[in-house]
C-alpha cells in the first residue's frame, strides 16, 4: 500500500534536492524530513474547507514541492525558487497558492491555528486546522501557552503534528533543551497524542482521521532528517549546508533507487 506513494515522495525529494542546489539555499534536511507527513495530508487527510499551517517556516521547499504536485502552483513557479522576484521565498510565504499563513519565526503557527481553531468552533463550522511544528520549535513558550488555551476551550478540531527528527538547527534535541518526556507532556496539557511513523503515509493518514473528543489532537511524527539520502540522514551539517555538484548526483540516485 505504501508503493502507492512512491512516485510523488521520490518527485517532491528530487524537486528538493535539484531547487536547493541551483538556489544554494538550506534547510534541505529539515525539508525531507517531511516530505511523508505532507504527502498523506495532501493525499488523504485535507479537505477544501480545512486549514494547514507549516509552522516550521524554513521548510518551505518541501511544501512548494507539495503545491506543485497537487497543481496548487505550476513548474515554472516551482523552478522560481530563489530567483529574484520570486514569490517563492525561504521561508514560507501566503503569496503563494495554497499556502495559510506566512511562516520563519519558530512558534507563531500554533497560535495562529488555534485562532483559527476556535473560530471555526465558535460559528459550529466543522472545518479542521492542522499545523506541522518542528520539535526545536517546542522550546518556544507559545506552544505551550496555545495548548493550554486549546484544551481548556476543547478544540477537537485542531490537529498537531510534530516532526519529531531530535534535531534541531545547531544540535541534537536532547543536548540542547531536552523534551522529553514528550508524550506525558502533552497529556498533561490537555492533549490526545498518539505516536506515529513519520515516514508511513498510511500510518499518518490512519491516525489523522481519528476522532479526539473534547481535546487537540497531537501526533508525534517520528521521522529521521535528511530521510531518502544516507549521507544527509541524521547530520545536522544539512540543515544550512548546500549539495555541490557530485553530492547533488550521489543524493538523486540514492532517491531514485529507493522509491523506483
Amino acid at each position: 500500500m505504501e508503493k502507492k506513494f512512491n512516485n510523488i515522495i521520490q518527485n517532491i525529494r528530487t524537486n528538493i534536492l535539484n531547487l536547493t542546489f541551483k538556489a544554494k539555499s538550506s534547510h534541505i534536511g529539515s525539508c525531507l524530513s517531511i516530505v511523508e507527513i505532507l504527502v498523506a495530508l495532501y493525499s488523504g487527510v485535507l479537505k477544501k474547507k480545512d486549514k494547514f499551517i507549516l509552522s516550521k517556516g524554513h521548510a518551505a521547499l518541501a511544501l512548494y514541492s507539495t503545491l506543485y504536485e497537487k497543481k496548487f502552483i505550476s513548474l515554472k513557479t516551482l523552478k522560481s525558487f530563489g530567483s529574484n522576484g520570486t514569490i517563492l521565498m525561504n521561508h514560507v510565504s501566503s503569496k503563494v497558492n495554497g499556502v495559510e499563513f506566512s511562516t520563519g519565526s519558530l512558534g507563531h503557527g500554533l497560535p495562529f491555528g488555534v485562532g483559527k481553531a476556535i473560530k471555526f468552533k465558535t460559528n459550529n463550522q466543522s472545518n479542521k486546522v492542522f499545523v506541522l511544528m518542528s520539535d526545536g520549535e517546542i522550546n518556544e513558550g507559545t506552544t505551550w501557552e496555545s495548548l493550554l488555551f486549546a484544551s481548556h476551550h476543547k478544540l477537537n478540531n485542531l490537529n498537531i503534528i510534530i516532526d519529531y527528527n531530535k534535531i534541531q538547527s545547531m544540535d541534537f534535541v536532547k543536548k540542547v533543551i531536552n523534551v522529553e518526556p514528550l508524550i506525558s507532556k502533552f497529556q498533561s496539557f490537555g492533549c490526545n497524542v498518539f505516536n506515529v511513523n513519520g515516514h508511513s503515509v498510511n500510518e499518518i493518514i490512519s491516525f489523522l482521521k481519528k476522532k479526539s473528543p473534547n481535546k487537540p489532537k497531537v501526533l508525534i511524527a517520528n521521522t529521521i532528517k535528511g530521510k531518502g539520502v544516507s549521507f544527509m540522514e541524521n547530520n545536522n551539517l544539512w540543515h544550512y549546508k548546500n549539495p555541490n555538484q557530485f553530492e547533488l548526483s550521489k543524493a538523486l540516485k540514492e532517491i531514485k533507487k529507493k522509491y523506483a
